[in-house]
């Protein structure tokens, strides 16, 4: 018997840069409506939104390495919000604090009313917000497969 998994309970991210990733993640995660619950010398972790997300020193050997979209691992991390015109607040937010953005709000073809902005941490990963209507989740051929409830 399967069970069904409610969600994303946390996602960290291992920074080559740790103190540049964690003067970008103290603005861009509050933006985004999660809040600060753990700062420490090694660590930066906010919540909300039904998950997690922190931060991490990376092991010494490590330091300053750049991330590689391609390689094994994480190709990028994606934030739904509820409305398209949030998309374009959170390009604007990007914007005027110097983020790296790969592609401004753009409608792409994955889902009916994919809308959604790319933009890099500054280690290079790839980091998106988007906006699908409805209250569909979908899967790559675009067709409607459960609830986000």
């Amino acid at each position: 018997m399967a069970i069904e998994i409610n969600g994303v309970a946390h996602t960290f991210i291992t920074a080559g840069n740790f103190e540049a990733s964690v003067a970008f993640y103290r603005q861009l995660l509050p933006f985004l409506g999660l809040k600060e619950v753990a700062d420490s010398p090694d660590t930066y972790y906010c919540v909300g939104g039904r998950t997690g997300v922190g931060i991490r020193r990376p092991a010494p050997e490590h330091e300053g390495a750049r991330f590689e979209q391609f390689r094994v691992g994480l190709h990028h991390l994606c934030w739904r919000v509820r409305e398209r015109e949030d998309v374009d607040q959170v390009h604007d937010f990007l914007a005027g604090i110097g983020a790296r953005i790969v592609h401004a709000p753009q409608q792409d073809a994955y889902a009916p009313g994919y809308y959604s902005v790319l933009f890099e941490d500054p280690d290079g990963v790839r980091l998106e917000v988007n906006h699908v209507p409805g209250r569909g989740v979908f899967d790559a051929g675009g067709r409607v497969y459960g609830s986000l409830d």
